[in-house]
């Protein structure tokens, strides 16, 4: 696969649920997927789990899937109101993302990092993708 794209997006579950790969595994096969969507799933205490393998097409973002990859952070909704978007990721998390879209970027030269929200119209990854890799990349400048 001619990785162009690193797909950002978040499960849109509570910071309080502590789910996995294997959780969004099932829901995306009860959605009538036949496996996980996304290539990567980050758990609330940092772990990186692997979905599909980097070879296999995704199945995350529409008109992108053929040359993309996508990484899913677990959370990204209000505690209160799951149906609201909300940047509540960790610093596990963020600690882990960083080093994965390093380790990606050194693997796929001139990949470009996006938000599932600058694709579609939801709110996910409930974050600016944009305005987070220019901040890292300004501290990587330093």
């Amino acid at each position: 696969m001619d990785v162009k794209y690193i797909v950002v997006h978040c499960s849109a579950t509570r910071p309080s649920q502590d789910i996995g790969a294997r959780t969004i595994n099932a829901w995306h096969k009860e959605r009538g997927f036949d496996k996980i969507g996304y290539h990567y799933v980050i758990k609330r205490n940092g772990n990186v789990e692997l979905g599909r393998d980097e070879q296999s097409q995704g199945a995350h973002a529409l008109g992108y899937n053929h040359n993309s990859l996508g990484i899913c952070l677990v959370g990204g909704s209000q505690e209160e109101d799951h149906t609201k978007a909300e940047n509540n990721f960790t610093d596990d998390q963020w600690n882990s993302f960083g080093y994965l879209i390093d380790q990606l970027e050194d693997k796929y030269l001139g990949v470009k990092i996006i938000g599932h929200n600058e694709i579609s119209k939801k709110e996910c990854p409930a974050f600016d993708v944009q305005e987070w890799n220019n901040e890292r990349i300004r501290k990587d400048k330093k």
